[in-house]
C-alpha cells in the first residue's frame, strides 16, 4: 500500500479487493477473507478494512451477513457494448441501479488539426468541448472529453447539463439518431487526472476509447476520448 500518495488507504484496499473479486480469487468460498486476514495482508488496522468493505457494499459488490462474513454479491465487471449504436445508458442497462451523467466543464475553442480533421471542419472553425463524468451506482465508470462543431451545436453544454445524456442533447438539435463510425481502444496506466476523477489508486489501468459518431447522413457530430477503469469495465464488440 502507498501511504503518501494522496489516496486514502481504504480506497486503495477497496480497489484491490474489487480487482481480486473480478479476477475470481475468492471463488472457492464465495466471500472475501475475514477482516483480520485482510488487515494483515494490507498492513492496516481492521477499521480501515471495514471502511473499504463498507464502500464495496454500497456499490453492491459485497454484503455483510452476521455469522457468515462478507459475501460476494457481484464479481463481474460492468460490460459495456460497443456497436453501431453505442449508448451509455442502454449499454449499462440493468447492470446498475443508478446511472448519472455530469458536466464537469465546457468551453469553445479552436480545434487541433487532428480533431478538426476527424470532424471534417473547415479552417477557422470552432468547437465546443465538454468534459463529462459518467457514474453507475454512484461510482465513476468513465471520464470523457468530447468535441462538437460550434456552428451546429452551440448550446450543447446547456443541453447536456440539463439531461445528463448526449443522446438527449443531440435531440435538442434535431439529431434523432446517430451511429458509431470508428472506435479505437487502448490501455494505459492511469494518470493523475484519472486518479482524481475516477477514484483510482496509483498503478491502476484505464481503457481508453477514441470514438467518432456520425449522423444518419454520414456527417461527423461528435469526437470523444473516454477513459474507463479497467478493473470495473470491460468491452464487448458487437457487429
Amino acid at each position: 500500500m502507498q501511504r503518501q500518495n494522496g489516496v486514502a488507504l481504504w480506497r486503495q484496499i477497496a480497489d484491490r479487493i474489487r480487482t481480486s473479486i473480478a479476477d475470481g480469487n475468492y471463488d472457492r468460498e464465495g466471500k472475501v477473507p475475514p477482516e483480520l486476514t485482510l488487515a494483515s495482508e494490507f498492513g492496516v488496522n481492521r477499521h480501515t478494512v471495514r471502511s473499504a468493505l463498507a464502500a464495496l457494499a454500497e456499490e453492491g459488490i459485497v454484503r455483510a451477513v452476521q455469522g457468515r462474513g462478507t459475501l460476494i454479491e457481484r464479481k463481474e465487471r460492468i460490460n459495456f457494448p460497443i456497436s453501431r449504436r453505442t449508448r451509455f445508458t442502454q449499454g449499462i442497462g440493468d447492470q446498475a441501479r443508478e446511472k448519472e451523467g455530469l458536466l464537469l466543464a465546457s468551453s469553445q475553442e479552436t480545434p487541433s488539426p487532428d480533431i478538426a480533421g476527424r470532424l471534417k471542419l473547415p479552417a477557422g472553425s470552432k468547437v465546443i468541448r465538454l468534459e463529462t463524468l459518467r457514474k453507475a451506482d454512484r461510482r465513476p465508470v468513465s471520464r470523457a472529453s468530447s468535441w462538437f462543431a460550434a456552428n451546429r451545436f452551440g448550446g450543447i453544454a446547456e443541453a447536456y447539463a440539463k439531461t445528463g445524456s448526449i443522446t438527449a442533447a443531440f435531440e435538442a438539435f434535431g439529431v434523432k439518431d446517430y451511429v458509431r463510425a470508428v472506435t479505437e481502444i487502448s490501455a494505459v496506466h492511469a494518470d493523475a487526472q484519472d486518479l482524481a476523477d475516477l477514484g483510482l489508486s496509483p498503478g491502476a489501468i484505464v481503457l481508453v476509447t477514441r470514438a467518432l459518431n456520425c449522423d444518419m447522413d454520414g456527417a461527423p457530430v461528435q469526437y470523444s476520448v473516454t477513459r474507463f477503469p479497467a478493473d470495473l469495465v470491460q468491452f464487448t464488440i458487437e457487429n
